[in-house]
Order: C-alpha cells, then sequence, then structure tokens
C-alpha cells in the first residue's frame, strides 16, 4: 500500500477529487461533526458543497488540501484567505475533516502543519478557527498552539438539530504591519 500524500487542489485538478470529497463530508455529518449540514444531507448537496469550494477556489478566496491514499481522499482542510484591504494579515482555517476510519494517523496535524506553512508564504500572520466548544478537536487546536479567544453560546446545531456553543481560537504567525 502507497503512504498517504498531501496534495493541494487546483482548479484544474479538482474535478479528481470532487466525489471523494462530497463522501468525506458525508463521513464527518453522519458521524456527529457539526460541520453546516444537518444529518439528512445526501450525495447531491455533499457535491453542491464541492462544487461551491472550487468556485471559491476559482476566486482565488479559498486554499485546500487533500490527504489521499490509493487516490482515495481521507482528509481535507481549506484555508479562506480574508479579501478585505484591512485584514490581508488574516486567514480562516475551515473544514479539517478526516475519514473516521483513518483518524489518530497524524492527518489533521500533517494538514495544520501544511496551512500554516501556506499562510506564511502568503505573509497571513494570523489564523482563526471555531470549533464545538467542549469537544476533542479543542484539546488538538491547543496542542497546536492555538488560543482560545472566547466562546459563543448557541452557534450552531449539530446535524442532529440540537443548538451548542462553538470556540474560537487564534494562531499568530507572524506580526505584520499595514
Amino acid at each position: 500500500m502507497n503512504p498517504a500524500q498531501i496534495r493541494r487542489v487546483t482548479t484544474e485538478s479538482f474535478a479528481h477529487y470532487r466525489q471523494g470529497l462530497a463522501e468525506l463530508l458525508l463521513d464527518a455529518v453522519h458521524r456527529g461533526a457539526s460541520v453546516g449540514f444537518m444529518a439528512d444531507v445526501g450525495q447531491e448537496d455533499a457535491l453542491a458543497w464541492s462544487d461551491s469550494v472550487k468556485a471559491e477556489i476559482e476566486q482565488g478566496k479559498l486554499l485546500l488540501w487533500v490527504v489521499v491514499q490509493e487516490e482515495e481522499v481521507l482528509a481535507t482542510v481549506q484555508l479562506a484567505l480574508c479579501q478585505r484591504a484591512n485584514g490581508l494579515n488574516r486567514a480562516e482555517v475551515q473544514k479539517l475533516l478526516v475519514r473516521h476510519a483513518a483518524r489518530r494517523r497524524g492527518m489533521a496535524t500533517q494538514l495544520m502543519h501544511t496551512v500554516e506553512q501556506a499562510a506564511q508564504q502568503l505573509k497571513r500572520g494570523m489564523l482563526y478557527l471555531d470549533t464545538l466548544d467542549g469537544s476533542a478537536a479543542e484539546d488538538f487546536y491547543r496542542s497546536m498552539g492555538y488560543q482560545l479567544s472566547g466562546t459563543i453560546p448557541d452557534y450552531a446545531c449539530n446535524p442532529d438539530g440540537e443548538y451548542r456553543a462553538t470556540a474560537i481560537y487564534y494562531k499568530i504567525l507572524s506580526r505584520k504591519t499595514a
């Protein structure tokens, strides 16, 4: 078996990963991940989401990476680049997803290092993200050096419809002046 590889997904390569991204999203949501979808999300919805990701890549608003093994998409992460003139130092880490069967193999850590390196190359000195308050993901992000900014109650609901608080984290990669 070939080792897992991190690949940056471009507009040109997107079609190759479209289905795998949709399957990864479905795996995450059906296992309770609060990533913008309800439990009844289906294949069509997941493919529509995947297509919206491609549109943001085309517009230069989003960078996307996947971890693949034997051409199966096992994990992904997105970096949303702030487009406002006064916010060019920041970017948001979004949709860090790892297929349930592939967890605990270091893919999330590798993806976060990749995102941070890309952010620094793009002179994005501050990254932020949100995650479910009280989740295991909080321990992971803290281990990666992210600091809790605060929580917002009843921010979003889980796929089952229960509203939960979100925790906002950030990490300063470098200081920048306008």
